[in-house]
């Protein structure tokens, strides 16, 4: 239903994105990501690496490194797709916002909400260096 291709959003060292390999109906649930969570007292060790633009908040006192294609979706602020947080199965689980037409990019808004247009922690740095 979903694999990884080069994505024209991403100007990253690998411009990986996730996609549709056949129409996705809104309201399917398409992924359901595993996830390991970690005390948020450990995320300072997270930030030494290339993982930490990439993990979630998971609950109140931990985040978590969402495995499968979980980590690879690309951010829109008009999303096609939006996710949950499954606690009882540890899962993040993708479901489409809108109908998905196979080939187009799969997003998701990184705030969390799909209407929550607040800029994005990475360019909050920016700006603060600005």
């Amino acid at each position: 239903m979903i694999e990884i291709k080069t994505s024209p959003l991403s100007d990253g060292e690998f411009n990986r994105g996730v996609f549709a390999t056949c129409d996705i109906k809104k309201g399917t649930l398409f992924h359901e990501a595993p996830v390991v969570p970690y005390p948020n007292e450990q995320h300072k060790y997270i930030e030494r690496t290339v993982l930490e633009d990439y993990v979630y908040e998971y609950g109140i006192n931990h985040s978590a490194v969402v495995l499968g294609y979980g980590m690879l979706f690309n951010h829109s602020y008009e999303p096609n797709a939006t996710y949950e947080i499954n606690f009882d199965k540890h899962t993040f689980d993708y479901y489409a916002y809108k109908d998905i037409k196979a080939g187009e990019e799969i997003l998701i808004n990184y705030n969390g909400e799909v209407d929550d247009y607040e800029p994005l922690w990475f360019n909050k740095d920016k700006e603060n260096e600005d």
